[in-house]
């Protein structure tokens, strides 16, 4: 598969991840919460230097989807353990313990808290939520562009 196309399928696919979770929010009525938000910022950055990679092929470029997107695995990795009960969330996304808190603390954690929590799983298919599915798929683009980036290192050697 040539370079071109690789590039293609790996913006594709961050932009196809963005437009699935904008769906899920506004045509699906379900709320992002705020670690689902921060899984989203990486793909933008992937989608303008995966642009700038496939016009100039600079090699940088190339390794900043990559991260970008091994980003979003990991957030969508730690969410999905938060979801799974592994571990706690932060406080302000995750429904924790209520004992031993002053009710003043406690209106002001309730009225600070975002509308969905972290750990509450609004959709899931096979049994794994969407910020599972988001681990998958960031993963696999983040091999897709390191491939590109040791590629373009590859041919800048060769020449």
């Amino acid at each position: 598969m040539n370079q071109k196309r690789v590039t293609f399928i790996a913006i594709l696919g961050s932009a196809l991840l963005l437009l699935g979770a904008l769906s899920f929010q506004h045509l699906g009525g379900l709320p992002p919460c705020k670690l689902c938000i921060w899984q989203r910022y990486p793909h933008v950055l992937a989608i303008i230097f995966g642009i700038i990679y496939s016009y100039t092929s600079i090699g940088t470029t190339a390794f900043i989807p990559a991260v970008a997107t091994f980003s979003s695995a990991g957030v969508g990795a730690y969410h999905f353990g938060i979801e799974q009960e592994f571990w706690l969330g932060p406080n302000t996304c995750s429904s924790g313990n209520v004992d031993n808190i002053s009710t003043d603390a406690l209106i002001e954690q309730i009225m600070s808290a975002p509308l969905t929590k972290c750990d509450e799983i609004l959709w899931s298919f096979l049994n794994i939520s969407m910020a599972g599915w988001n681990t998958i798929f960031s993963a696999f683009l983040g091999l897709l562009w390191i491939s590109l980036f040791f590629k373009f290192h590859q041919k800048q050697s060769t020449d």
